[in-house]
């Protein structure tokens, strides 16, 4: 999946229109556009925006990985700015953390085989 591809599918799913995302990132509905048919490519600090403004890692936009894999390795700039936070607890702190992550997706996991 290229760049622009993805950007139209998080866009779409966000349910944002290429003028809407084009305001967040200071440019417009068609320049958008152009990003998401891969006609141009943006800058760095225009991506950066992209990314920031869809709400996802700028590697998520540019890495070349599975169709299937993809929402697998989308990670939110709000859960990688949670996971910076969990890193400066002590180490005490940390395990209690990845404690209860850990009875979270336990719980996922037997409800999913429940279902």
């Amino acid at each position: 999946m290229t760049f622009g591809q993805r950007v139209t599918l998080v866009r779409r799913e966000k349910k944002l229109t290429q003028a809407q995302m084009g305001a967040a990132i200071g440019t417009t509905g068609d320049m958008v556009g152009k990003y998401e048919r891969d006609a141009i490519k943006p800058s760095i600090e225009v991506a950066a925006k992209i990314a920031d403004a869809l709400e996802c890692t700028l590697d998520y936009l540019i890495r070349d990985i599975q169709d299937n894999e993809d929402k697998e390795k989308r990670i939110s700039p709000a859960l990688i700015e949670h996971f910076n936070k969990v890193e400066r607890l002590s180490a005490k702190d940390k395990e209690h953390v990845l404690a209860v992550i850990d009875a979270f997706t336990a719980k996922s996991k037997i409800q999913s085989i429940m279902e």
